[in-house]
């Protein structure tokens, strides 16, 4: 009879810690963690024999890189079956915003996995068109501002200002698509280095862990003077996988990697990242907190449109990591000050949380 008291009381114990989000968090990271580290291995070895060549290499970029010519691509998988299970296990199903990300993560993981097997099996750094992959992943976006937004929240909020702005109505349906497929695309032209754009991910995720927990809470909202949003604190649970299936991939990507993430992965986390900020209502902090990303989004933006104007060059290569490889930096280097440049940008856009 003690045997079963006892019993009960430890499991009585565990049904209250599974009841708080700090604990399914933590839960989530480490179940992510040691799936990706366990599992890893026999992927990447799996990716050698059916991937042969591996991912093409640009003949125009820097030649240090024509040594990876045969690394495995379509590590993004790792990633995103890590957080699926590590999510289904420890997620509240009935929360909205957490299906929202799921979706886009899922939807724009599948568009970044047709990209990948049409340059391994092309032999070309071509891939899908970027029109097409444009449509679909607006579309997926639209479907998951359609999910976050039907408590009918469409006010912009700005970091070191207390309160909304202005209420965008309709237009907000647009804006929070853009920024949900800008960030993908974002993170994907990061994803240029070993390691590079990883790090920055699960940087950004830490930041939004703290978002989405005080943004969830009604009291450490008013306190900020931030927006509150009822659920929005169960977005910790998707950072957390994301953060524990980040370090497991990092494992293999660290230089030299082992695997490439592929436009699976940085798709899937960059759309993931913009779709929490939009949940969170803290789309302009995530301008801060990933002002890595939107260097590297500006950088070929600037270079294709000055190219076309006037036949010339801003930077020696674009996006910008590849700008700095150009002026003799290592790749080791540009990865780890790149890294250092997130972190502090990541705690800038905390800042904002108490600055208004």
């Amino acid at each position: 009879m003690f045997y079963l008291i006892a019993s009960a009381e430890g499991f009585s114990r565990l049904f209250n810690l599974i009841r708080y989000i700090t604990f399914r968090t933590g839960a989530a990271a480490i179940t992510a963690l040691l799936i990706g580290l366990i599992f890893g291995p026999r992927f990447i070895g799996w990716m050698r024999i059916h991937q042969h060549k591996g991912q093409p290499i640009r003949d125009d970029g820097p030649k240090t890189h024509l040594a990876k010519a045969g690394t495995p691509t379509m590590g993004g998988l790792m990633i995103l079956i890590a957080v699926s299970i590590s999510l289904f296990l420890w997620m509240d199903f009935t929360n909205p915003y957490v299906w929202a990300c799921i979706a886009v993560m899922l939807g724009f993981g599948v568009i970044g996995f047709i990209d990948d097997y049409d340059k391994v099996t092309q032999n070309s750094t071509r891939g899908v068109s970027g029109k097409v992959r444009l449509l679909w992943e607006f579309g997926i976006a639209f479907f998951a501002c359609y999910l976050i937004l039907k408590d009918g929240n469409t006010q912009l909020y700005l970091p070191f200002y207390n309160g909304p702005v202005i209420d965008l109505g309709w237009f907000y349906y647009p804006f929070a698509a853009f920024v949900i497929v800008g960030t993908a695309n974002s993170v994907n032209l990061t994803d240029g280095l070993d390691g590079l754009a990883t790090m920055p991910v699960i940087i950004a995720s830490l930041a939004f862990f703290v978002i989405s927990y005080v943004v969830g809470n009604a009291v450490f909202a008013h306190y900020l003077g931030i927006p509150h949003v009822p659920g929005a604190g169960e977005l910790t649970i998707l950072t957390g996988a994301i953060i524990g299936a980040g370090f497991a991939f990092l494992w293999f990507n660290a230089p030299p990697a082992a695997i490439f993430m592929g436009d699976t992965g940085s798709l899937a986390l960059g759309g993931c990242l913009g779709t929490i900020a939009v949940a969170t209502h803290h789309e302009i902090v995530l301008g801060i907190v990933g002002g890595l990303f939107v260097a590297e989004a500006l950088s070929v933006i600037i270079q294709v449109g000055f190219y076309k104007r006037f036949k010339r060059r801003v930077f020696r290569m674009a996006p910008l990591h590849h700008h700095f490889e150009q002026l003799g930096w290592s790749e080791p280097t540009v990865v780890i000050r790149f890294w250092i440049i997130s972190f502090a940008l990541a705690l800038l856009g905390l800042a904002t949380l108490k600055l208004r």
